[in-house]
């Protein structure tokens, strides 16, 4: 037991390392141009669309079918919907508002992580280790996604970093608990994932990519999503 402890921490020391390397990406560019912000937010939005679109939602398709996936989806559509109109009536900071939103549906999505991460502990060292690295390298991006608006806001390095791993706090939560039920609910899998994408398409559709090209009318923003549409491909193939 002891030594299921040991690997269970060592694990989610790997897996926030990599959220806190895509903070530490997202905070590297000092006094960034409106140019450079439009470009990195809009290479955020495209990859968190690709990732949703081509691996989170087809994930929750196999696992738990279309109706089922589509309710929840817009279930949490409606959430986000609700948390954009308080936080406009409390006249929030634009750019900590899409962060605030990316963070929620990235802990959402990070729950049922840790828990697939925890369960591979259960069956064997080796296994919750290389899940381990695979969520570290898939965590990156998600760092880069929450630091971005922050740095548009001129948050504080430190804030952004802290505010980035927070995000990634539910994987070794989840970890915890799936190392000690030892399986994992599809119906658990199904509503974290369909209720995260619905989050993520909300914030990529109707933040994070008008604000790219607010922040810079031109081509530079528009690379940007392309890109990080290509590279979420890219990603998703490799792990």
């Amino acid at each position: 037991m002891n030594n299921l402890i040991l690997m269970i921490i060592l694990g989610s020391i790997i897996s926030l390392s990599g959220t806190t390397l895509g903070g530490i990406v997202g905070v590297m560019v000092k006094n960034p141009s409106r140019r450079t912000l439009g470009t990195l937010i809009g290479f955020s939005g495209g990859l968190m669309l690709s990732i949703v679109v081509f691996d989170l939602i087809p994930e929750s398709l196999q696992d738990w079918g279309v109706t089922n996936t589509i309710i929840c989806c817009i279930m949490g559509i409606v959430l986000v919907t609700l948390v954009d109109n308080y936080l406009q009536m409390n006249k929030v900071d634009k750019h900590i508002k899409m962060a605030l939103i990316t963070a929620i549906g990235l802990m959402i999505h990070n729950f049922p992580e840790g828990i697939i991460m925890g369960c591979g502990f259960a069956t064997g060292g080796s296994l919750g280790i290389k899940m381990s690295l695979l969520i570290a390298i898939h965590d990156i991006p998600e760092g880069i996604a929450v630091a971005a608006p922050l740095m548009a806001s001129r948050v504080k390095a430190l804030k952004i970093l802290t505010y980035t791993i927070a995000t990634a706090v539910p994987t070794v939560i989840g970890t915890f608990i799936g190392a000690y039920i030892g399986k994992v609910s599809t119906d658990a899998l199904g509503i974290s994932l369909s209720f995260a994408s619905g989050i993520m398409l909300y914030v990529v559709c109707g933040e994070m990519i008008p604000e790219s090209s607010k922040l810079w009318d031109g081509v530079a923003s528009t690379i940007g999503v392309l890109s990080g549409v290509i590279f979420g491909l890219i990603l998703i193939r490799l792990l």
